[in-house]
């Protein structure tokens, strides 16, 4: 019986501990208790100081909270704090310089009003980048802070946020999806802080398990159905916070839709002091995070809730909010044509067929901005049927992906398992022939990466088919679409005589052919590889 005890002892500690590892482990952010001593910290990781004050929970909401941080160089930055629940009030830092940082808090909370503090940053551990900013060189490229090129392969995933929302302990769906689009190369998910439901017929053949629709969970006190404008649901946020935290650790920059008009989200009314204290909130909770990029909504001017002075407003209130200036976007082409100052890159959502020429007339219209289309028409079938869209084939979508590089822009993927209520959160579990195709975009990553494409030039015809993209020297890359047998090259007449290298690259399995050597004629042509789909051809030109 002893034994029999002891071993229920022994069973029920190692039980405790190990939720505990996993409620820790869903968070890396490392939070500390306000010191007076130096606070340890880590270059562009996120650090939560916390602070305790006695004060009414009916006002908890109002109390105003901020920190003035001056860094090693004299680099100042004021950074507002957020009410955590519970009496706690929460500044979340995150130091760009390595070195010591001194800061002092402003409050309406006499106690907390007058702190100070110190930190000791260490420089920035390995894979640690910073934010994503636009690239010091091109106005139509992006950065990390440390100067290292990023280029967006985008995937949508409306409903992130739910996946573990109901989960107080840990977020295993959450990781495990994430993972899968880790390893398949995408490095920005669209999401929304919040949706409710979609207003179209649901599939009948949809498993439950997988639809996220109608949540148990609600940014605001209440429940969507019966909301309470009048206060947050803190523990919604502290959940939201794993799953943008996990975005982080994976490399994946968190494209965060602050609003979604047409999926029943019972919103408080615009520009409301309930709308004023959720938009504000999410700012502050959020901004720290160097994968965070910020769009005001999901097709914002779509649905009638407000009009462009209302978009311009928000943009400027999250700008003055923002200590960290991330990247704005709107998802919106009209808005961001009419006002592209407004905006540090332009999402737009175009379907039409002919996408590569369309996605060239964006880059004429709003010259000189990064550009992600951020929805193609593209919706690549599932094993339900969440949204059609006009194109279904993961063929064709790959193919709208690469006119989107091949035009000078960024892509965004769609999967009918995991956009708008649907996620099916273990991909590998389902039927082969049921799977995504996102081996497709593990390619793509390669290639956008080997041949540094963002950097090449977009739009000179230098074929008499397919799309181009050089680098103006040596250097030339070509979109051929699968109905073309031969390519004809259009090169400089002085290079006649000499010769040039062609390789051919398989976007489909992600294989190079060997590399074939011809000289350049006055019209030179090529053949192109047999097969069903389009092909890729990087063209070198030997030194003469």
């Amino acid at each position: 019986m002893k034994r029999n005890a002891l071993n229920i002892v022994y069973a029920t500690i190692t039980c405790l501990l190990v939720s505990l590892a996993m409620t820790n482990s869903a968070l890396a952010i490392n939070r500390v208790e306000y010191q007076e001593g130096a606070i340890a910290g880590r270059q562009w990781e996120v650090l939560d100081i916390a602070f305790a004050a006695a004060t009414d929970p009916q006002q908890a909401g109002e109390i105003e909270i901020a920190a003035d941080f001056t860094g090693p160089d004299g680099t100042a930055f004021s950074v507002d704090g957020f009410d955590d629940g519970d009496g706690r009030f929460v500044i979340r830092f995150t130091p760009n310089k390595p070195g010591s940082w001194t800061f002092s808090v402003r409050s309406s909370v006499a106690a907390l009003d007058g702190k100070q503090g110190s930190l000791s940053v260490q420089a920035a551990g390995q894979d640690r980048k910073g934010g994503v900013v636009i690239a010091k060189e091109s106005p139509t490229r992006f950065e990390y802070e440390n100067g290292e090129r990023y280029y967006p392969i985008a995937f949508e995933c409306d409903w992130l946020f739910a996946l573990d929302a109901e989960n107080p302990d840990d977020i295993p769906q959450t990781r495990r999806f994430v993972d899968t689009l880790a390893e398949n190369g995408f490095n920005q998910v669209v999401m929304n802080v919040f949706a409710y439901d979609v207003n179209w017929p649901k599939d009948d053949r949809l498993d439950k398990a997988f639809d996220y629709g109608s949540p148990n969970v609600y940014p605001f006190g209440g429940h969507n159905e019966n909301p309470d404008h009048s206060r947050l649901n803190i523990e919604y946020f502290q959940r939201l916070d794993r799953v943008i935290d996990y975005l982080d650790q994976k490399g994946i920059v968190a494209h965060l839709m602050i609003y979604v008009w047409n999926k029943n989200v019972n919103w408080p009314e615009a520009d409301s002091q309930a709308d004023n204290r959720y938009f504000d909130y999410v700012v502050r909770r959020y901004q720290a995070f160097p994968n965070m990029v910020w769009d005001i909504s999901k097709e914002a001017l779509g649905y009638g809730h407000n009009d462009v002075h209302y978009i311009s407003h928000r943009i400027d209130r999250l700008r003055k909010a923002d200590a960290y200036s991330r990247l704005v976007t709107v998802h919106d082409y009209g808005y961001c044509r009419r006002f592209p100052e407004k905006v540090d890159f332009v999402s737009v959502q175009l379907w039409l067929s002919e996408l590569y020429s369309v996605m060239r007339d964006v880059v004429k219209n709003i010259p000189g901005k990064p550009i992600l289309n951020i929805e193609h028409g593209g919706y690549e079938r599932g094993p339900y049927v969440v949204f059609t869209g006009n194109y279904t084939s993961p063929e064709v979508c790959l193919e709208r992906a690469y006119q989107c590089i091949f035009a000078g822009t960024f892509p965004t993927h769609y999967w009918q398992g995991a956009a708008w209520n649907v996620i099916i959160p273990d991909i590998d579990q389902l039927p082969a022939d049921e799977q995504p195709r996102l081996d497709y975009y593990r390619h793509m990553r390669s290639f956008v990466d080997r041949y540094r494409v963002d950097e090449l030039v977009a739009g000179d015809r230098k074929a008499n088919a397919g799309f181009c993209l050089h680098d103006n020297a040596d250097t030339l890359i070509y979109y051929i679409p699968k109905e073309c047998d031969f390519i004809g090259i259009r090169l400089p007449s002085e290079r006649r005589g000499e010769s040039m290298t062609a390789t051919w690259f398989d976007p489909y399995t992600g294989e190079y052919s060997k590399p074939e050597n011809h000289k350049i004629t006055q019209w030179p042509s090529l053949k192109v590889p047999a097969g069903d789909g389009f092909r890729i051809l990087v063209l070198n030109l030997d030194a003469p």
